[in-house]
């Protein structure tokens, strides 16, 4: 026969013990133990205190979405800070670069567009991308600092848009086969396909595009 712990009262079976805790005692009188079995018997799941176990569901999942969100828009692929293009690039490239840092090398540049240099010592040319930029206003040795800069990144990153066969510079398009359009675009004195040239230390970029 059930005895009260909390009075003198005793009880023919558990569930009367139960319905009586729940009815003559207040709940801060009861064991803990005794408050789930109150709430279990009652059907009263809450029994006073803060359920943990969702909680500590709850900031796991909160902590994987951070480390998630972190890597996608602050990490590249192959290391840390940007690599991407300036906001002025022109259209999408096929390769961009990666482990941004990873190395430092330079090398020399010359684009002439019908006739006029382009000069690169200008503000809105200088420190464009971490992965290939020019700096301290010097428009003619440009900076490499990231695996797999191509040719076509490097001019994105310019404004300027090139192929193997065509020049885009300030919204005009200047494509070899039409008539009276020359075209060139070398390294090193050499024709290479910009969009899967990666830069090299000591290369020496010449873009040439002219209309008669």
């Amino acid at each position: 026969m059930p005895e009260c712990n909390y009075c003198d009262a005793s009880f023919e079976g558990e569930g009367v013990y139960l319905e009586h805790l729940h009815a003559e005692h207040d709940e801060s009188e009861l064991s803990r133990i005794d408050r789930r079995r109150v709430a279990d018997h009652t059907g009263d799941e809450d029994d006073g205190e803060f359920p943990t176990g969702p909680a500590i569901i709850g900031g796991v999942l909160l902590l994987a979405v951070g480390v998630l969100v972190y890597i996608v828009f602050f990490l590249n692929v192959g290391g840390g800070g940007s690599s991407g293009a300036a906001a002025g690039s022109v259209g999408d490239v096929e390769q961009t670069p990666y482990a941004v840092q990873s190395v430092h090398q330079h090398g020399s540049i010359d684009v002439v567009i019908d006739g006029n240099a382009i000069d690169f010592s200008q503000q809105q040319y200088q420190l464009q991308a971490d992965g290939f930029h020019f700096e301290n206003s010097n428009g003619q040795r440009w900076h490499k600092h990231a695996q797999g800069v191509t040719l076509e990144y490097a001019m994105s990153t310019l404004g300027i848009g090139v192929t193997d066969s065509s020049v885009t510079f300030q919204g005009t398009t200047y494509d070899d086969s039409d008539a009276d359009t020359n075209v060139t675009v070398t390294v090193n004195g050499d024709d290479v396909d910009p969009s899967s040239y990666v830069l090299q230390g000591g290369d020496s970029v010449r873009v040439v595009a002219s209309t008669a």
